[in-house]
């Protein structure tokens, strides 16, 4: 398996024949990793709530997990004071392996999601706003393989996005939508996180899925009419 944090350059886009094969040079999808591709509210918990007891400070854990998607900096400034925000930050990323990787499962749909992009001749690749050495560990624990990039939020997502040529960027927030239309990409928004279908179509997502179950069938259409 291998997975990276950096990547190649952009690549161009070239002519598109009715062979999905031939597809690999222009066809990048790039995937959000929480409550996209993995289902990661067990293992946040865990997280917290060992944070939580080391320093005396309640944490709901139970209320963080309904809003992922953000930097974690910004779920903890509503349990800690902001100057101790980067300490506690640093424990909660040291804390994460042992106790986030196992209990995270992948969401429903996501390996073969993975696989349609590959079976279309594409690459696929994830871009997320969690510290990369822990998506990395995610990634091998579901048997999920792509380049990664991490630490990149909403908009600042653009910068993989455009740096691996994606045309595609499927996510569950409008943090994600954001990111998508900043790079150009084609934002194709799943219905399984803290956003409802509605707050993803009015962020101006072009498509919004019910799951990851729904992507294979629709990546089919797509590079079907692109063809």
């Amino acid at each position: 398996m291998r997975l990276t944090l950096r990547a190649g350059r952009p690549v161009t886009m070239g002519a598109v024949t009715n062979d999905l094969s031939s597809l690999s040079p222009a066809l990048t999808v790039g995937f959000d990793l929480d409550m996209t591709l993995i289902d990661s509210r067990p293992g946040i918990k865990a997280v917290y709530d060992r944070l939580a007891a080391e320093t005396g400070v309640f944490i709901d854990s139970d209320l963080a997990v309904t809003r992922l998607g953000p930097p974690l900096d910004d779920e903890l400034a509503n349990w800690f004071p902001r100057d101790r925000i980067p300490e506690v930050a640093d424990r909660y990323r040291m804390l994460y392996p042992d106790h986030a990787i196992t209990p995270t499962p992948a969401m429903p749909g996501a390996p073969e999601a993975v696989a349609a992009v590959r079976a279309a001749g594409g690459r696929p690749v994830v871009v997320t706003a969690k510290y990369g050495p822990n998506a990395e560990l995610h990634l091998a624990h579901v048997g999920i393989e792509a380049e990664l990039r991490g630490w990149l939020w909403a908009e600042a997502k653009a910068e993989a996005l455009i740096e691996w040529g994606a045309t595609v960027y499927v996510g569950d927030h409008t943090g994600d939508v954001r990111g998508a239309r900043k790079a150009g990409a084609l934002s194709v928004a799943v219905a399984t996180g803290p956003c409802s279908a509605a707050e993803l179509r009015a962020a101006g997502a072009d498509v919004v899925l019910a799951s990851l179950t729904e992507f294979p069938g629709w990546l089919a259409a797509h590079t079907s009419a692109a063809a």
